[in-house]
């Protein structure tokens, strides 16, 4: 499997683990955080721009804030790949117990940091129509 999409799996166990488990233990948090650029911006599927601070915000405060969250991921698609990052799109659909599923369209722009790690740059979502 193409890096890039993994990236994109693993982050989000990582997300639905931190938000969907009141449990879970710090290392998550520090571990998922760790993924973004210091330099990470996001438009959000509300239009609000957060950036690496706003999300190191909301994530802190938010472990198991949506207990029983299943997230799954599809049709990633390589929009753009160089030797310095790639721009993937996705399908991310959230799952909560009792209520419709949440679904959107992301699109992912990865950075490789100076060790050759993957490090997310920014993140554009949209909702999707609820069909």
């Amino acid at each position: 499997m193409n890096r890039y999409f993994r990236e994109v799996l693993d982050a989000h166990v990582l997300i639905n683990n931190w938000l969907g488990d009141g449990d879970s233990h710090d290392e998550v948090c520090e571990t998922l955080l760790s993924r973004f650029s210091p330099a990470f911006t996001m438009v959000t599927p509300g239009g609000a721009l957060l950036d690496f601070a706003a999300l190191s915000a909301f994530f802190s405060t938010q472990r198991g804030a949506r207990q029983g969250l299943n997230i799954e991921i599809r049709d990633m698609q390589m929009i753009a790949e160089n030797s310095r990052g790639a721009t993937v799109g996705y399908k991310e659909l959230q799952h909560l117990p009792g209520q419709d599923v949440t679904r959107r369209f992301s699109t992912a722009v990865f950075e490789l940091n100076h060790d050759g790690h993957i490090r997310w740059r920014h993140l554009h979502e949209t909702l999707l129509c609820q069909n």
